[in-house]
């Protein structure tokens, strides 16, 4: 028996989806509010609105945008790190977790579906 997993539409987290795979995060039109957005993997929908409840006092959680909100929750959702693992950094102005650009992944991809590390990796060949 294949285990299932669920995803959730970002936009409005109304609208779930489920499938035979685990990954962080599909792209896809919801049905509900008609947007070609991010359905994100339910363990990381999970942790997000539990920190979102009782925020960490490990950093000022309130002062992430919601991106960055959803970067930590994926790192914490799907690894094994801690709370006591995530770093954030302030850059220019802009709160961002140290480890949004690590090759580990992050939440974001290009509209080819590579994340930085993934373009690297693919110009980076041996002469």
């Amino acid at each position: 028996m294949s285990q299932s997993t669920t995803y959730r539409c970002l936009n409005c987290l109304d609208h779930a989806v489920t499938r035979s795979f685990d990954t962080s995060h599909l792209s896809r039109t919801c049905p509900n509010c008609d947007s070609f957005e991010r359905f994100v993997n339910q363990a990381v929908i999970d942790r997000f609105e539990a920190l979102e409840a009782s925020p960490p006092i490990e950093f000022d959680w309130e002062r992430l945008e919601r991106r960055e909100k959803l970067l930590v929750a994926e790192r914490l959702a799907r690894t094994d790190a801690t709370l006591a693992d995530v770093n954030v950094t302030e850059l220019d102005g802009s709160v961002r977790p140290d480890d949004e650009a690590d090759d580990e992944g992050s939440a974001e991809a290009g509209a080819d579906g590579l994340t930085e590390a993934d373009e690297r990796d693919s110009t980076e060949a041996d002469p």
